[in-house]
């Protein structure tokens, strides 16, 4: 190699007729005497030895794998291709559809690509997992791009010849990577019939559907799992989902389905779920949270898990805060500090202990406890941490002068409490007289979030391009960048402004947390492959 570097290829070919001769069984050596041909541009001759390289392979079947990763490695794809398909020929065992399958994605023959991974499945179902890992670089979520179509009609093509479970799995994963979630279920159900093990995989399937805002084929799933599954926690479970898809679809009041529902289960440790999204559901969509706490409270009695108790008392906690009563949230909050020392539930705690006493207006000590939480191990959390502490030691009041700071917590818990009208006004007064101030932004970019859940698009747009001529290197020009990509993407429809912003993103703020999600995004909407 030293010597072709240098273009010494005389005293390259001199070494390596040298070690054939003193190693005959050698063959691929060839490969490298004709490589030192191909640099030299001696085009035939550098064929006859890697002619007589393959023949080799034909008394000894076991060189196929060296000498393809030979002929790969020089880039000589087509003869590596040779190499391993006349290995796997002459020897049963040999298995190379792997290496052939990566050739072919290198080549750009996608659809032969496919075949050669349909077929290394076939062999053997355990390369099922590693072959979708190198499937999902050449597909997207476009039912109609080239490569999805090669890809799905190689896996009908090969299930009509040999059946089996794995063309299901293989056509459930392509339609659930299309987001296609109606499509993917109906091979769930195939496989479920054939083995009801897989009702683990319609689960998957019917929280993906529902986080993903399918609520048609996640109500499919769900209804499915309740009529065949025999296991009270997975039933549960299932009429938790089917409650919140009910709520999501209506605005109608759907406390009766919770309570028959409850009725149905019983009110005991196994519907915990359920009735701790009821109280959610009275509290924060029908405005009753007196009914919430008579729900929390039985649970409370019935619970005898502190882990279930911590939960049903943080429940409790928010609920008190929507009504005012902060300091007996604070010790349902404390409790859970308390008995659940170093926990994720006690990190969540100590949150809400911080998020409340910032609504009391005592912002002192709501800081000493995001102090504390920044360095959470709950990244969410952690995340919330560090946002809460920068509004407020960025707003605090400084030498008795008035910052807007207490109004804005006001704002933000008229917005905890779902009166959107009035936090909306607040935000608006707070714009107008903290104009050219810290806290101006942070209006501006709450208002917004109202804006938007109030579905007033048009105001969301220009509070946040407010936000970006304000100070085009603020700390939240890049969530404005995103969230204006997100309601040109999902809210108007307008794929081309969306994208502007995921590249405002990409290109000038590099180190943002939304950097992954705006580059996949953009790659969507541009129709390129996800890598």
């Amino acid at each position: 190699t030293c010597y072709q570097e240098t273009s010494n290829y005389e005293k390259a070919a001199n070494l390596l007729q040298k070690k054939l001769l003193n190693n005959p069984s050698q063959h691929y050596l060839r490969i490298e005497i004709g490589y030192n041909f191909d640099r030299q541009q001696k085009t035939a001759l550098a064929k006859k030895e890697y002619d007589i390289a393959i023949e080799a392979i034909t008394s000894n079947p076991s060189l196929g794998g060296i000498m393809g990763r030979m002929f790969q490695q020089n880039n000589l794809l087509d003869y590596a291709i040779e190499a391993y398909s006349k290995a796997m020929r002459l020897h049963e065992n040999a298995s190379y559809e792997f290496q052939i399958a990566q050739i072919y994605g290198e080549k750009g023959e996608f659809e032969k690509m496919f075949d050669s991974y349909i077929q290394l499945i076939d062999k053997d179902e355990n390369y099922l997992g590693g072959v979708q890992r190198y499937i999902s670089r050449y597909i997207n979520e476009d039912a109609t791009y080239s490569n999805n179509i090669a890809f799905k009609k190689a896996i009908l093509k090969k299930s009509i010849s040999n059946p089996k479970n794995a063309w299901n799995e293989l056509l459930s994963w392509l339609f659930t990577k299309q987001k296609d979630y109606g499509k993917a279920f109906i091979q769930e159900k195939a496989l479920f019939n054939r083995n009801p093990a897989y009702i683990e995989t319609v689960f998957r399937l019917a929280k993906i559907a529902f986080e993903n805002n399918d609520t048609t084929a996640a109500k499919k799933s769900f209804d499915f799992i309740l009529e065949k599954t025999n296991f009270i926690e997975e039933k549960i479970t299932a009429e938790l989902y089917l409650l919140r898809i009910a709520v999501k679809n209506t605005t109608r009041n759907s406390t009766s389905l919770f309570e028959k529902t409850l009725q149905e289960y019983g009110v005991n440790r196994n519907s915990l779920e359920i009735q701790l999204e009821f109280a959610d559901y009275l509290t924060f969509k029908r405005n009753n949270p007196s009914k919430a706490i008579e729900v929390l409270e039985k649970a409370l009695l019935l619970s005898t898990s502190k882990f279930k108790n911590a939960r049903i008392k943080l429940k409790l906690g928010e609920v008190l805060v929507f009504t005012g009563r902060f300091n007996k949230a604070l010790l349902y909050f404390s409790q859970v500090q308390t008995q659940l020392k170093n926990h994720p539930l006690s990190q969540q705690a100590r949150f809400k202990v911080a998020q409340t006493s910032y609504f009391k207006g005592d912002f002192k000590w709501a800081k000493s406890q995001l102090k504390i939480l920044k360095g959470s191990t709950t990244q969410l959390i952690a995340n919330d941490a560090v946002d809460l502490f920068l509004v407020i030691s960025d707003n605090e009041p400084k030498d008795s002068i008035p910052s807007g700071l207490l109004d804005f917590a006001k704002a933000d818990l008229l917005a905890y409490q779902n009166k959107n009208t009035e936090a909306i006004a607040i935000y608006s007064t707070l714009a107008q007289k903290y104009q050219g101030q810290n806290i101006e932004d942070d209006v501006l970019f709450n208002q917004a979030a109202l804006y938007l859940k109030e579905s007033q698009y048009e105001n969301t747009i220009s509070n946040l391009l407010k936000i970006i001529s304000i100070n085009a290197d603020g700390i939240l020009v890049d969530d404005s960048y995103y969230l204006l990509a997100e309601v040109y993407k999902n809210k108007i429809k307008d794929t081309e402004k969306a994208s502007e912003y995921y590249q405002k993103i990409i290109f000038e703020k590099p180190s943002s947390i939304y950097l992954v999600d705006a580059r996949k995004k953009y790659r969507e909407i541009r129709g390129d492959i996800i890598n």
